[in-house]
């Protein structure tokens, strides 16, 4: 069985790309030379602005809308890729915070959709991406990037300990899947941001957010998508042919 990273152009899904560090995702790996299928819930205009500016780039792109949530949506997202080529790479990017405060004050819906979305979802994807991308069963080989948090270490009391609790799910996901597909070719590796500057805040209720914490930063300023994107895309490279079942931090020190 090969364990060289994958020839050719590289075919990359990403879900929750219509925004934030997904777009942001989008954008760089376009320049890079990445084909890709952007995976969205319900901004249509948002995710077709990504898609047109990675065309721009040179880009082939096709959209999927679709909730994480539902299974069959990961596989919605790997058969759209048939047009482009083998799918050599996943960002699991979709997530969600929902709702800011102590879990006791948390409605039962709205940790159901957190936990679902943020852990659930990238399980039924990165289940596709095993079936669609190991060489053992027919695939070339690829690369899986989680994006976890720096929550899934720090907690988050007071604010989203359940989707702390998601995301740590999801760093041991990248742990255990790494392992099992170590030897068929694909790589398997989380990166975890701290505060970003990105409209989940406000879509939580807490606009104010990033001025509130700030504080909390070791370097004194909140990240921007585009310093995430960097790392996913080095962790989806070439660059990073050694690397597996690693998180990397990108959280300005916390």
């Amino acid at each position: 069985m090969s364990h060289e990273e994958p020839v050719g152009r590289a075919v990359t899904v990403i879900t929750g790309a219509g925004r934030g560090i997904g777009a942001a995702t989008a954008g760089l790996l376009a320049r890079q030379g990445h084909d890709l299928v952007l995976g969205h819930l319900t901004d249509r205009a948002s995710v077709e602005s990504v898609a047109a500016a990675a065309r721009a780039a040179g880009a082939a792109v096709v959209v999927v809308a679709g909730d994480v949530r539902d299974p069959a949506v990961a596989d919605r997202l790997f058969d759209a890729a048939s047009d482009l080529g083998p799918v050599t790479g996943l960002v699991n990017n979709a997530g969600v915070t929902a709702h800011i405060g102590d879990l006791a004050d948390t409605p039962v819906d709205v940790i159901s959709q957190v936990v679902e979305t943020n852990l659930l979802g990238a399980i039924w994807c990165a289940r596709r991406a095993a079936q669609v991308m190991s060489t053992a069963r027919g695939g070339s080989g690829g690369a899986i990037v989680n994006i976890s948090s720096a929550a899934a270490t720090l907690g988050s009391a007071h604010e989203y300990v359940h989707y702390a609790a998601a995301k740590a799910g999801l760093e041991a996901l990248t742990t255990g899947l790494s392992k099992e597909l170590a030897a068929e070719g694909v790589r398997v590796n989380a990166v975890a941001p701290g505060v970003v500057a990105t409209d989940i805040h406000a879509a939580a209720g807490d606009p104010g957010r990033l001025e509130r914490v700030l504080p909390r930063i070791p370097v004194g300023r909140v990240g921007r998508p585009e310093e995430v994107a960097s790392a996913v895309a080095w962790v989806l490279g070439p660059d990073a042919a050694y690397v597996t079942g690693a998180v990397l931090r990108v959280a300005g020190g916390l």
